[in-house]
C-alpha cells in the first residue's frame, strides 16, 4: 500500500467544480491583481481568525516580513523567537538587518518556552515572534504580559495554525500582527504562494496594504519604501473556495489524530505522542517522537508511506547564522526534538485502512530486532517528556 504524507490530489477531487468555478471567474474578469476577489477573501479570512482586517499578501514568509517593515525594524535591533521552526522566522528578521535572539522550546508543544523570554529582553528588542507549530497555539498569556510590561510588538507566526485556538481566541488575533500561509500543504492551501496578515489595529492594515504595493499611495507617489507583496487574484479565489470546507477538514485531521493516539496508546510502542491540551489544535501535522528516527524514517519510506522531519537543523545551527556565535547545546530541547521527531500522514482523506498501515509499519520496524535499545528507549523518551 502507498500512504503519501499529503494527497491533495484527493482533496481537489472534493471540491473541483467549486475550485475550477472560482478561478474560471477570474479569468473572465481578467483582474488578476488585487481587486474584489482579494478583498473578499481578506474579510472572509479575517473574520475566520476573529479580526477586524486582513491584508493579502504573496506568502507566509513576506507576511512576516512586512509586519516587520510596517515596524521599522532593521539595524541594531533585536526580535526574540524560537530556533526550532521554518526557516521564514529567522530569515526575514535577519534579512532586514535586524538580529534573531533565540528562546527554546517547550519539549511537549515544541513552540517558544515563554518561561525563557525574560532573561533574552534587552534595551535593543523590538518583538517577539513566537509561533504556533504543528497547528498548536504558543502559550501567548505570558507573551502578550512581557509585551506589554516592556513595550514590545507581538508578531504570531501562525503559518501552520489557522482556526488553532487559546483560550477560546483564534491563532493571528492575540498579538499586533497574525501572519498565515496559503502554502498548498497548509491546512487551507492555495494553488501556489500566498499569504495574509490578520490584525485588529486599521493603521497597521493600512500601512500593510501601502508597503505590499512598493509602498506608494497613491499609485506612483512613495513615501515609505515597501516591496511587491500583493496577493494574486487567482490564489485569493481558490483559498475563498476552500475555506466553507477548512472546519470540516480539521474536524477530520483531529479524528484521525485521535485514531493514532489510540492505536499508539495501546501498543507499548517507543513512541512518544502529540501533547494537546485543551485548546484547539488543528493538526496540521502529526508528529511522534523516537529515538532511532531516521532509522524509522528510512523503513517507512521502503514500506510506501510518506513522512516528514520537520526540522532537522534548528536555526542556531543553520550555517547562515554562525555568526550568531551559538553551537551544539545552546537550544538542547529543540536540538533534540530535531533529532527525534517525524510527521506521519494526518491529511483529512486519509482513510482508515491506511491509517492501520502506517501504524502497522512502525510497529513492525520495532518488532524487527529492536530489543532492549528499543525498550531503554521507550523509557528514555518517557523521562524527557515528563
Amino acid at each position: 500500500m502507498k500512504v503519501p504524507l499529503l494527497d491533495l490530489k484527493a482533496q481537489y477531487a472534493t471540491i473541483k467544480a467549486e475550485v475550477d468555478a472560482a478561478v474560471a471567474e477570474v479569468f473572465e474578469s481578467q483582474q488578476f491583481i488585487l481587486g474584489p476577489k482579494v478583498e473578499q477573501c481578506e474579510e472572509a479570512i479575517a473574520t475566520y481568525s476573529g479580526c477586524s482586517h486582513g491584508v493579502g499578501v504573496s506568502s507566509g514568509t513576506d507576511a512576516l516580513l512586512a509586519c516587520l517593515m510596517t515596524e521599522n525594524i532593521g539595524v541594531g535591533d533585536e526580535v526574540i523567537t524560537t530556533p526550532y521552526t521554518f526557516f521564514a522566522t529567522a530569515g526575514v528578521i535577519a534579512r532586514l538587518g535586524a538580529t534573531p535572539v533565540f528562546v527554546d522550546i517547550d519539549p511537549r508543544t515544541y513552540n517558544l518556552d515563554a518561561s525563557q523570554i525574560p532573561a533574552k529582553i534587552t534595551d535593543k528588542t523590538r518583538a517577539i515572534i513566537p509561533v504556533h507549530l504543528y497547528g498548536q497555539m504558543a502559550d501567548m498569556d505570558p507573551v502578550m504580559q512581557l509585551a506589554e510590561k516592556h513595550g514590545l510588538i507581538v508578531i504570531e507566526d501562525a503559518a501552520q495554525a489557522i482556526g488553532a485556538e487559546y483560550k477560546g481566541r483564534r491563532a493571528g488575533s492575540i498579538g499586533h500582527y497574525g501572519c498565515l500561509s496559503f502554502f498548498p500543504s497548509k491546512n487551507l492551501g492555495a494553488a501556489g504562494d500566498g499569504g495574509m496578515v490578520v490584525t485588529n489595529d486599521l493603521q497597521r492594515a493600512e500601512k500593510l496594504k501601502c508597503l505590499r504595493d512598493h509602498g506608494a499611495k497613491p499609485k506612483y507617489h512613495h513615501k515609505i519604501i515597501g516591496g511587491n507583496f500583493r496577493l494574486d487574484a487567482l490564489q485569493a479565489a481558490v483559498v475563498s473556495a476552500k475555506l466553507p470546507h477548512l472546519d470540516g477538514w480539521t474536524a477530520a485531521r483531529q479524528r484521525n489524530a485521535k485514531r493514532y493516539d489510540q492505536l499508539f496508546s495501546k501498543s507499548g510502542l517507543p513512541v512518544s505522542l502529540p501533547f494537546t491540551g485543551r485548546d484547539r489544535h488543528i493538526f496540521n501535522q502529526y508528529v511522534i517522537r523516537v529515538l532511532r528516527r531516521d532509522e524509522l524514517k528510512s523503513f517507512l519510506q521502503k514500506k510506501g508511506v510518506g513522512t516528514e522531519i520537520y526540522y532537522p537543523v534548528p536555526m542556531h545551527l543553520q550555517e547562515c547564522f554562525t555568526y550568531l556565535g551559538m553551537g551544539r547545546g545552546s537550544f538542547p530541547e529543540s536540538e533534540r526534538a530535531a533529532n527525534e521527531t517525524l510527521a506521519l500522514p494526518i491529511y483529512p482523506e486519509l482513510t482508515e485502512a491506511q491509517q492501520d498501515y502506517v501504524f502497522n509499519c512502525v510497529r513492525e520496524f520495532f518488532a524487527d530486532g529492536a530489543g532492549e535499545a528499543v525498550r531503554t528507549g521507550a523509557a528514555n523518551l518517557s523521562t524527557s517528556m515528563d
